[in-house]
């Protein structure tokens, strides 16, 4: 009887391999798993490509159609692409790409808790909390680097069809601060989404929460009379999010382009922790 291989006497001496137990998983394997379920989710990646093809495809629209009718346009319109070009470029674009990545961001938890996924996953992590952080890193990043591969190409667009009425460059003051500025919107916007997702965990209820915010709410607040109404629509989410897509700051805004990142960012922070303090307390 031949004596067992050296390997195999190691293998011995250190006794049977333990698994890693649940809740001690490291936040690089939580990133990974997270990664992968991600990925691969068809909506995800369908998502994404409607993003960039409606992004690119209207904004090389309007912005033709705003060289079209330059003659027969209002003056004060006129005036106003001159003064902020890429305010025109990417605002038209983004302002239908953005659904996509509203309706992205609340798919990405609420089709958890449709499918059951969500138990397994907090069997795998019983410690809720940094499942749900991975999930956000992750997904913010995505959304990040694919939200800065659109609006550099869409500013280049509009860039190309606007030069002969209203000329842009990326070295001019404010511009690329705000054509990144753009994608940093996109990012902080899926993340927005998860949270109402994660605080409603239903797909219809939560996708009508955020294109109330992102649609709805701004034309309504415009009714209210005053200086009230001027600060309460200046500081709504999407609103003031926005702003960072601006090169210049304009007369009739309540905040700047960096004030207006921030407060979103602020409003987006609420909402993550009460969908993650949501997380921790429900049954899912």
């Amino acid at each position: 009887m031949t004596s067992a291989s050296p390997p195999m006497q190691a293998a011995q001496a250190r006794g049977p391999a333990v698994p890693p137990a649940p809740g001690k998983l490291g936040f690089g394997h939580l990133l990974l798993a997270e990664w992968t379920k991600i990925r691969s989710v068809r909506s995800t990646v369908w998502s994404l490509i409607l993003l960039i093809v409606i992004t690119l495809g209207f904004t090389g629209l309007f912005t033709w159609l705003t060289v079209l009718q330059w003659n027969k346009s209002d003056p004060t319109q006129r005036a106003q692409v001159v003064a902020d070009p890429v305010s025109t470029i990417l605002g038209a674009g983004l302002e239908f790409g953005q659904l996509a990545i509203c309706v992205l961001g609340v798919l990405v938890l609420t089709s958890e808790y449709s499918t059951g996924v969500i138990r397994a996953s907090l069997l795998a992590v019983p410690r809720r909390f940094p499942m749900l952080a991975a999930k956000a890193v992750v997904f913010t990043a995505l959304v990040l680097v694919v939200g800065e591969c659109v609006t550099f190409p869409s500013f280049f667009i509009g860039q190309a069809i606007l030069r002969s009425h209203a000329p842009v460059a990326l070295g001019d003051p404010g511009v690329a601060r705000a054509v990144f500025g753009a994608g940093l919107y996109l990012a902080v916007l899926a993340l927005f989404a998860m949270s109402i997702g994660g605080i409603i965990r239903h797909s219809a209820g939560a996708i009508t929460g955020v294109i109330a915010f992102v649609l709805v709410l701004a034309p309504l607040t415009q009714l209210i009379p005053g200086k009230i109404g001027k600060y309460i629509h200046g500081y709504l989410p999407t609103q003031a999010g926005q702003l960072i897509g601006q090169a210049h700051q304009q007369a009739n805004q309540v905040l700047s382009p960096w004030q207006g990142f921030g407060v979103f960012c602020l409003w987006t922070a609420v909402l993550f922790g009460i969908a993650a303090y949501l997380l921790q307390r429900r049954d899912a």
